[in-house]
């Protein structure tokens, strides 16, 4: 999830955002919210629901979403990006830097433009959601089959805020303390 997220961040996450759920059997009692596109979720990993897994919801149930060429289709609609420059860490590998926007959201993505990537057109099915990683080039994400779509009952919540980063040798990181998750 870099550039969202970095190595070494926890974060607070909103567990009833989207509803409220018994614990163990995991069944929805009440409808708060829905997710909705641009959100950054954290969700039970479909292959193996004891690993948590985070990403972007970038497909709602019943979207026709394309990756291709770096670029982000739903439903027909290309997703506006904006190129805003190179990563001044990584110049041997030229990653690139831009502002996509989902639907009220705006975040930066990393893009590798000698990278192949993930490539294809997916069909989300009810009860489902597509999720992206920010670090598009280097993100294993639905377009995955260790990730695929992820149903409902898998998520946990949206994550909403930085509480602390432990990047070591580098910690802590005073500045990214009570970030928001955008």
């Amino acid at each position: 999830m870099v550039t969202t997220l970095l190595v070494g961040d926890f974060i607070f996450v909103n567990k009833f955002i989207y509803g409220l759920r018994l614990p163990v059997i995991n069944t929805k009692i009440l409808q708060i919210g829905e997710p909705e596109r641009g959100d950054v979720m954290v969700f039970r990993l479909p292959s193996d629901p004891s690993v948590n897994y985070i990403k972007r919801l970038v497909g709602l149930p019943g979207d026709d979403i394309v990756y291709r060429n770096k670029r982000l289709v739903i439903n027909g609609n290309p997703v506006p990006i904006e190129l805003i420059g190179a990563v001044a860490e990584s110049p041997a590998q030229r990653t690139l830097v831009a502002r996509e926007t989902l639907g009220s959201v705006s975040h930066d993505v990393f893009l590798e433009p000698f990278s192949m990537g993930r490539e294809g057109r997916y069909k989300v099915p009810a009860g489902h959601y597509f999720m992206m990683g920010d670090n598009r080039d280097n993100s294993q994400d639905s377009r995955f089959a260790q990730v695929g779509f992820v149903p409902q009952e898998n998520i946990v919540g949206k994550a909403v805020r930085i509480w602390m980063n432990w990047d070591f040798p580098k910690m802590p990181q005073w500045s990214r303390i009570g970030g928001r998750v955008e």
